[in-house]
């Protein structure tokens, strides 16, 4: 049996609940997990009976980001394989941010990396007490390129200077 990576349900009020289901490895993301997430975005923004869409977590953690098994395979990528990766994951964002429904991210746990990225895209954020938020690429000697757009206009620029540096 292959577990379902992103679980998606609609309720009568029209209410989708996407849930990154990954939690043996805090729902970090890969590149098949990226067009999963950006393919059930798009089909919930063109649903009629979709009013609202709900970004969640399942298990402990909201998202640790990146998959770090991921990362370490695209070391082995060439230039052009490189790019398509950060296009999808650009492609992904830039869905979610655009949503033409109203978005909310419900986080508990790690919210990590490419975890605030998603974050920063939703229009509401509700975090539990136990919610953490780290940027961690720059303790891993990479930028975090992808996601900075949506966290500079999430957090601002001041902030975002603080956390990242």
């Amino acid at each position: 049996m292959t577990l379902q990576t992103i679980l998606v349900d609609i309720d009568r009020r029209g209410v989708a609940t996407l849930t990154l289901n990954r939690p043996d490895v805090h729902n970090a993301f890969d590149d098949k997990m990226i067009v999963a997430i950006t393919g059930h975005l798009k089909k919930l923004d063109g649903d009629p009976d979709v009013r609202v869409v709900v970004l969640r977590g399942s298990g402990k953690s909201f998202s640790a980001g990146a998959d770090l098994n991921w990362m370490k395979r695209t070391t082995q990528y060439s230039y052009q394989e490189n790019l398509a990766d950060a296009n999808d994951l650009a492609d992904m964002l830039w869905t979610l941010n655009r949503l033409s429904k109203p978005t909310m991210a419900v986080v508990q746990g790690a919210a990590y990396g490419g975890g605030v990225g998603l974050v920063a895209t939703c229009d509401i954020v509700v975090a539990s007490e136990q919610a953490k938020f780290r940027l961690s690429e720059a303790r891993l000697g990479i930028m975090a390129s992808v996601i900075s757009p949506y966290v500079l206009a999430a957090i601002g620029e001041s902030q975002a200077r603080r956390y990242t540096l």
